[in-house]
């Protein structure tokens, strides 16, 4: 008789930026980026300059600090700075 195959290996699939095992079942997240202390530092220093960054303004931060256009937090940043100031 012959050997039972083995299931081939389901592929990974991309799905609103969250990886998918196979395009259905569970989501696997990216990790969670780790920012170092001097990148924090900057970022915090150039949010207290500017809570906005216009594209190119943003592609030539992320690019001094090792990072991508969307691990500059800023409208994260901005958001909870606006729900703290709503909340008294």
């Amino acid at each position: 008789a012959p050997l039972p195959r083995a299931e081939p290996e389901k592929a990974l699939a991309m799905s609103n930026g969250e990886l998918r095992l196979g395009g259905k079942g569970k989501k696997l997240r990216k990790p969670r980026t780790i920012y170092s202390s001097l990148q924090l530092q900057a970022l915090n220093q150039r949010f207290q300059q500017t809570q906005y960054l216009a594209l190119p303004e943003r592609a030539e931060l992320a690019a001094q600090l090792g990072l991508t256009q969307t691990q500059i937090w800023f409208q994260n940043k901005r958001s909870k700075y606006k729900k703290i100031l709503k909340q008294g």
